[in-house]
């Protein structure tokens, strides 16, 4: 028997009950893909933005004591030097590699992170030393995984390879150095970013505890985070700044400098103790500045997947 017509469901119903039905599977990603993802996004963003402090880090402490005399050549020097020879889109040479390396290395260290923090703590806010085992955990996972696109990243940003594509360059380096090659400043990179992600994050939490969000205005929580973001980095780039120099030196030149003490002792040898922070200011503005956005967008995009960060 047909029914009338008051009884079959408006066309706003079945609409309504299509759209239930498209959004549903994406409701039902895991909560670690979902961190995952809101990494990856929030890392891109950020390595757009900043990907030209990145290069003149790396321009500084590759600078030869030859190529200036007893001159200190500063970042806007380099900054001038790099528009003038390459372009005002030079600044953003090696993009390809770090958005390759970002898009899923940030992911990787926030779904760890979110899996560290769910198997570990159960709800309950980490203490400053559970914070640093969390973020080293996480960083060093993320590291390993993504050192060959670390590789690469630096050599396109120093000038000194001429590699055609990210794929040209691990055949190259793959052929010419082995799979060390591809690995190379492995312990130097870890021995910079772990540290640096457990300071940050340790100093993250630590801050954010102190505000008390629940008298905050939520439009205001954003720059709140930001701006403890911004505390966290700078204080974690200054104690990891050495291992980023034995790090750039060690990828740049894996056949002269096989292990640390190599490049440490180089290091010293030609540029003293203050060859040990050379491209410190670009560094700590870059570092602070993209992890203080990926960690805003981070848990903005969090919340409103309804997971607790």
């Amino acid at each position: 028997m047909a029914l009338p017509a008051d009884h079959w469901p408006s066309q706003q119903t079945v609409g309504r009950r299509a759209l239930r039905g498209a959004v549903t599977p994406g409701l039902q990603l895991h909560p670690v893909v979902k961190a995952f993802l809101c990494g990856s996004i929030s890392g891109t963003c950020s390595t757009l933005l900043f990907q030209p402090l990145d290069l003149l880090k790396t321009r500084l402490q590759t600078l030869q004591p030859s190529d200036h005399g007893s001159r200190r050549v500063g970042m806007l020097a380099v900054l001038l030097k790099v528009v003038r020879t390459e372009s005002l889109l030079g600044l953003w040479k090696g993009m390809s590699p770090s958005i390759v390396r970002c898009v899923p290395g940030v992911g990787i260290y926030f779904g760890t992170l979110y899996s560290l923090k769910q198997y570990f703590l159960r709800g309950h806010p980490p203490t400053a030393l559970e914070s640093i085992m969390l973020g080293v955990g996480s960083r060093s996972v993320a590291g390993v995984c993504m050192s060959p696109i670390t590789v690469i990243k630096t050599r396109y940003e120093s000038g000194k390879y001429g590699y055609e594509s990210i794929c040209a360059a691990l055949r190259s380096i793959y052929r010419s150095e082995g799979h060390r090659g591809l690995f190379s400043g492995l312990t130097a990179t870890l021995l910079r970013d772990a540290p640096f992600s457990g300071i940050y994050l340790m100093f993250y939490n630590q801050t954010k505890n102190i505000v008390p969000h629940d008298q905050v205005d939520a439009t205001l929580i954003p720059i709140t985070n930001f701006s403890c973001g911004i505390f966290a980095g700078i204080l974690a780039s200054l104690v990891t700044q050495p291992a980023d120099v034995i790090k750039t030196h060690m990828q740049l030149y894996p056949l002269k400098f096989q292990w640390i003490g190599q490049a440490v002792t180089f290091i010293f040898k030609d540029y003293g103790l203050r060859g040990f922070f050379q491209g410190g200011i670009p560094r700590a503005l870059r570092r602070t500045l993209m992890a203080a956005m990926a960690w805003t967008v981070y848990e903005e995009m969090m919340a409103k997947m309804g997971l607790k960060s």
